[in-house]
């Protein structure tokens, strides 16, 4: 007998699942009974014919429904335990450096910031770091250019942003790209290039650059942060940037 085939198209957002089996072993087949669908799957009963005698088959197939992404947790990211609490760690070590400048610098806590130049009290943050000698090379004109009270609050806005984000470890991405250009341009602002500085290349601007980077790729904040309760919530399931 020549070759037959039948197939089995499900409805929705699911593909095309072959049910034929044929050809010259004298098989036949066709699909019986209703498609279950569960969570990821698509479970077809094929019944075949082999010489007469008839025989079921469940074929299961992975789906994903359209609009729906797939969200990866710490635990399938960093399979060692003590590797995600390390990263864990160094989270918190990280975003505390940027938690702990934007406090410093608004209430002047004694130690970088003396109490009268805090910002609650008339300091400029920004504007007092662009126009200081720390600020060399072929960008000084531009950063102290662009020196003024806006500054003042984007990065303060950005070191308190970026230091709760990273800390609470809810949206590590956006964390990462501002936390990233924050460090970028001050690593361009003080020019380690030059000569005289400890590294031209690799500062603990770049450090804790990659740190932050690492933390929104590895999905860091699952572990002692909220990151699984913020991947959860329906406005970050649509919105996978913010994750």
């Amino acid at each position: 007998m020549g070759p037959r085939s039948r197939s089995t198209l499900t409805k929705g957002p699911f593909r095309a699942i072959p049910t034929a089996l044929g050809g010259d072993l004298g098989l036949s087949a066709k699909a019986s009974g209703p498609t279950r669908v569960e969570i990821g799957n698509v479970i077809t009963r094929t019944t075949t014919y082999l010489n007469g005698r008839e025989q079921t088959m469940a074929t299961i197939t992975p789906t994903r429904t359209s609009g729906t992404a797939e969200t990866r947790t710490h635990d399938d990211v960093v399979t060692s335990v003590g590797a995600r609490r390390t990263l864990a760690a160094l989270r918190l070590a990280t975003g505390f450096i940027f938690l702990w400048a934007f406090l410093d610098k608004t209430f002047g806590l004694g130690y970088s910031t003396p109490s009268e130049n805090a910002w609650v009290n008339g300091g400029a943050p920004s504007q007092g770091f662009l126009n200081s000698p720390a600020v060399i090379g072929p960008f000084q004109g531009f950063f102290q250019g662009i020196a003024s009270p806006v500054t003042d609050v984007l990065f303060m806005l950005g070191m308190l942003g970026v230091g709760a984000a990273v800390m609470l470890g809810i949206g590590t991405r956006v964390a990462a790209v501002a936390g990233t250009a924050i460090m970028l341009m001050m690593w361009a602002a003080e020019w380690p290039l030059q000569s005289g500085s400890t590294n031209p290349l690799v500062d603990y601007h770049i450090v804790y650059a990659l740190a932050l980077i690492l933390v929104a790729f590895a999905a860091g904040g699952d572990t002692w942060g909220l990151g699984r309760w913020w991947k959860s919530l329906p406005l970050v399931q649509k919105n996978r940037w913010l994750v």
